[in-house]
């Protein structure tokens, strides 16, 4: 595949490497809260997106309007995962949307909203969602999606929505090859690829490469990390992770609470910054992408 036409557009080598590190899941918790104002303060964190649905959320809105410069995006939420801690959608408690499942939540699994759910309600979800982050004083930066639920099935009203707010969204630029190799079926694999080339000749940004600190080992977080940088290939890659503080609720919540905690004690380790410095990266966030639109 030809080199990202992005790294022209922000002054960059086709040989350069570039790494967004994206903090997830802001405003699910309250952890998530306290964890990203504290590594926003130490200055690694270049990216982050806030759950709509999520009781937090207020709070991750409050602290945008008073800081208007942060890099933020709306984290699309159309799942529910957790046993002890649910949320709803924000359009609708209309079960005939199937957005919802039988305990009047949004559904655990991916593949039960992408059974049931109908493609207007999905719409009108999605849209709610970004709308309701502007109308609280977010300005938001980018468009992710929350377990990558919206892949495959509703990547055409992603897509729609990033044009129409004139967002960067997180695709990657791929082929019809690299998705069957994914596991994707021919003809939506097909489909898939020529919407994304459509979108990036109409200017969106896409990415290149993605990596995501383990939901399951949370001990030697820094060699992981170094696994995946110390290969970093050529191009935008995205690094995500999961922040958050070490409190009673977080534990109660998230299984996987000691590998959040994991990634907020490593994005605020002095020598991982020492260590990233030395790389010869370029750290950016989705801003300098969405000024570019």
């Amino acid at each position: 595949m030809s080199s990202n036409p992005f790294l022209k557009k922000l002054g960059l080598a086709d040989t350069d490497r570039v790494v967004i590190f994206h903090a997830d899941d802001i405003g699910m918790c309250q952890a998530s809260v306290s964890a990203y104002q504290e590594l926003l303060d130490f200055g690694l964190m270049s990216s982050a997106a806030t759950m709509v649905p999520c009781g937090w959320f207020p709070a991750t809105a409050a602290f945008c309007r008073a800081n208007p410069q942060v890099d933020m995006g709306v984290h699309l939420t159309l799942t529910s995962e957790w046993d002890a801690y649910r949320w709803r959608p924000v359009s609708t408690s209309d079960p005939a949307t199937g957005l919802l499942d039988s305990e009047g939540y949004l559904h655990r699994r991916e593949v039960d909203l992408h059974q049931q759910a109908e493609k207007t309600a999905v719409f009108t979800e999605l849209k709610a969602q970004i709308d309701y982050a502007l109308a609280n004083g977010i300005v938001p930066t980018h468009l992710d999606n929350h377990m990558l639920a919206i892949f495959p099935p509703y990547l055409d009203i992603y897509l729609q929505l990033a044009q129409a707010y004139k967002l960067p969204a997180f695709v990657f630029r791929c082929t019809i090859e690299q998705l069957e190799a994914n596991g994707i079926e021919e003809s939506t694999a097909r489909q898939w690829a020529n919407q994304i080339r459509v979108v990036e000749e109409q200017g969106l940004p896409l990415l290149d490469h993605w990596c995501v600190m383990s939901y399951t080992e949370h001990e030697n977080r820094f060699e992981q990390a170094k696994v995946y940088l110390d290969n970093l290939p050529a191009g935008i890659t995205y690094f995500l992770f999961h922040p958050s503080t070490d409190t009673p609720e977080l534990r109660a919540i998230a299984p996987d609470w000691r590998t959040r905690v994991a990634d907020y004690e490593l994005f605020k380790n002095k020598k991982f910054r020492q260590y990233v410095g030395q790389l010869g990266i370029h750290i950016i966030g989705w801003r300098e992408m969405q000024a570019l639109i």
